[in-house]
């Protein structure tokens, strides 16, 4: 087990090792190219039974280089009754954007969509790099559909109100969809008690029983 494990760590570490010298959206971007020098961020883990799966880095990500080092970050961990120590121990807790780079900002200030390159290029490696991942946290549109595939919902909005149908899901993988725990959604959550009254008593359950 032990030299498995190692094993499983050293390929990790070398396919990390790529994906952080990764400059696909600068030098062979689809569409334009990255706005400034990539800066991927991700962790992953050989011993993680949990992933979390969100959009891409943002702006205060993109300049510590650690993931969720930013109030959307306080409140995840709070949705998951994780302390800060527990979510930022790669043993515990794997942590793979849609986009490993902070694409920039759009027009009206808010952060561009997650680059296509990532997830084209890496994201069926990592995840065949880490087959222990038992439960997966789908934050976001982006994450929902790209793990969902055909059964994806027409929403964010369906996909979390669906939640017990997508948790409940196919395989030996649990899939949690959630929304962005940032403040643009606070009116999307005050107007939806379930989340916190229904949905976030069984994540804090399944994460307890894997962290």
């Amino acid at each position: 087990m032990a030299r498995r494990q190692a094993a499983a760590g050293r390929e990790i570490e070398a396919l990390a090792s790529r994906i952080r010298a990764c400059r696909l959206c600068r030098d062979m971007p689809i569409g334009q190219p990255l706005p400034h020098e990539p800066r991927p961020v991700l962790v992953m883990s050989a011993t993680a039974k949990i992933a979390v799966c969100g959009q891409a880095p943002g702006t205060r990500v993109h300049a510590s280089g650690v993931p969720f080092t930013d109030p959307s970050g306080v409140r995840l961990r709070s949705w998951m009754g994780v302390t800060d120590a527990e979510f930022y121990d790669p043993a515990r807790i794997a942590i793979v954007p849609m986009g490993f780079c902070f694409p920039g900002l759009g027009a009206n200030g808010a952060d561009l969509p997650p680059r296509r390159e990532c997830a084209g290029t890496w994201r069926a490696q990592v995840f065949a790099a880490m087959p222990q991942i038992e439960l997966i946290l789908l934050i976001g549109r982006y994450a929902q559909l790209w793990h969902l595939g055909r059964n994806a919902r027409q929403s964010m909005d369906e996909a979390v109100s669906g939640w017990r149908d997508i948790f409940a899901g196919e395989g030996s993988v649990r899939s949690m969809p959630l929304p962005h725990p940032s403040w643009r959604n606070n009116a999307w959550l005050a107007s939806r008690p379930w989340f916190e009254q229904d949905l976030l008593p069984v994540l804090r359950h399944e994460i307890r029983l894997r962290v």
